[in-house]
């Protein structure tokens, strides 16, 4: 059976909250559930301290992270499960994809464009108390995401283009240096991807505006009490669209349930009979795993072992032999086993065709099939890399044929369809063993 790819993280730089659990934590687990899905979870403690100096409140943040995860049904035993930090090749692979990314990319990063825009505001330098460590932030979650070529990123609408720049910047790798990484796609559930804070933005610690996934009960109900609303009385109908409390009391209600209170929103219920049903709601769900929260962190000891196990073992397994190949590929090498153009070119040659994914100047994405230094086909450009390399997906699995291959390419010469044609048959092949392989080894 082939196994998707799911990898996700949560930054530690706070407590865990609601936002954090609709938005990652559960459809994460949930979808780690299934038999076809090798899911990754890891503590961005790297990724925190860009924002946070305090030493005290990243431990603390990392400790109730992964607490919050194994409370609400994370298996170690199943999953990868680790810190981020213990993956010290991430920041070496992060360097090798910082050689390769363009600085314009990274100049248009929702992150980064909003501190400019902050500074501008106020009359300061673009730059003014900007980091290095903001800025390249993309850069380093992709090094997260392409160190284990995983295939999806459950991630808030917020986050699509930091998957789209891990895609950037592996199929620019993948240029450079040969097809090394696979290129991820974000995954989204539309009705929880952002869920609304108390005032109604975001739920963000950035905003202050968070219930704490663990809260008591009684400080549970005191936030949703809080949570704004307007002044319609019991009796006005009520607008859905827009509506914080709608749309939290939807990310935990079945669809049944939320089509009740949407009538009961046209109906006109009043808005403290509408939060207790918000309450009642969360609380049915959250109760049982906040008993097992706090049995966890009664015992911090356990937490630190199952991290440095799992760091161990995803090491050892994937990150590991992915970066000696990679070393290799960049020409960090042995140098008593240094090889002439002529090895290098003559290897090429005998290795398989490979498609090469790439962005070029005018935004479009293209695709090449070249069989070492000969480039048999060039794609058209594609607006989407999804449509590119949902179209290569095809094409090395057999469910594409080489005139879907043809039509998606530039003009191709009658000399060259019966190379082209051979090549695609190569990688089928190449790819229908692999698979076979992988399933013996794990039948």
């Amino acid at each position: 059976m082939t196994q998707t790819r799911i990898l996700t993280g949560i930054t530690t730089s706070g407590t865990p909250h609601l936002g954090n659990y609709v938005g990652a934590i559960r459809p994460a687990i949930a979808a780690s559930l299934a038999p076809d899905v090798e899911s990754f979870y890891f503590l961005a403690d790297l990724h925190a301290l860009i924002k946070v100096q305090e030493p005290e409140r990243v431990q603390r943040s990392t400790l109730e992270i992964a607490a919050a995860w194994l409370a609400c049904g994370l298996d170690p035993a199943k999953v990868w499960f680790y810190r981020q930090s213990e993956i010290v090749e991430i920041p070496e692979l992060s360097w090798f994809l910082t050689c390769v990314a363009g600085k314009g990319m990274l100049n248009r990063a929702h992150a980064y464009k909003a501190a400019v825009d902050k500074n501008r505001a106020e009359g300061e330098d673009d730059d003014a108390a900007i980091t290095a460590g903001l800025f390249m932030y993309p850069v380093l979650m992709s090094a997260d995401i392409l160190a284990f070529n995983a295939n999806q990123v459950p991630v808030g609408r917020d986050q699509i283009q930091h998957i789209e720049m891990a895609r950037d910047v592996g199929q620019r790798f993948n240029h450079l240096y040969g097809e090394h990484f696979v290129l991820p796609e974000a995954l989204i559930e539309d009705n929880v991807a952002t869920l609304p804070g108390l005032d109604g933005r975001k739920m963000s610690k950035s905003y202050d505006n968070t219930i704490p996934l663990f809260a008591p009960r009684e400080t549970l109900k005191k936030l949703i009490y809080s949570i704004v609303t307007d002044s319609r009385a019991p009796g006005e109908a009520k607008d859905t669209e827009g509506s914080a409390l709608f749309q939290i009391y939807q990310a935990f209600a079945s669809v049944e349930e939320t089509q009740a209170m949407r009538r009961a929103f046209a109906e006109g219920i009043g808005w403290g009979e509408a939060k207790q049903a918000l309450f009642e709601r969360i609380d049915s769900e959250i109760a049982p795993l906040r008993a097992k929260y706090e049995t966890l962190m009664a015992r911090p000891q356990d937490i630190e072992a199952i991290l440095v196990d799992g760091a161990r073992r995803v090491r050892a397994q994937h990150v590991s032999p992915r970066m000696k190949a990679l070393r290799e590929a960049v020409g960090l090498r042995d140098l008593s086993q240094t090889t002439t153009k002529a090895s290098v070119k003559a290897e090429s040659k005998a290795s398989l065709p490979v498609f090469k994914q790439y962005r070029e100047a005018d935004g479009q994405f293209y695709f090449k099939l070249a069989d070492g230094d000969e480039v048999l086909l060039q794609s058209r450009g594609f607006a989407s890399p999804k449509d590119a390399g949902q179209l290569i997906a095809a094409l090395k699995a057999g469910k594409s044929d080489v005139a879907a291959l043809l039509a998606a390419a530039d003009a191709v010469d009658d000399a060259r369809r019966d190379a082209v044609a051979a090549a695609l048959a190569a990688i089928v092949q190449a790819e229908a063993e692999a698979q076979a392989a992988k399933d013996s080894a794990t039948s």
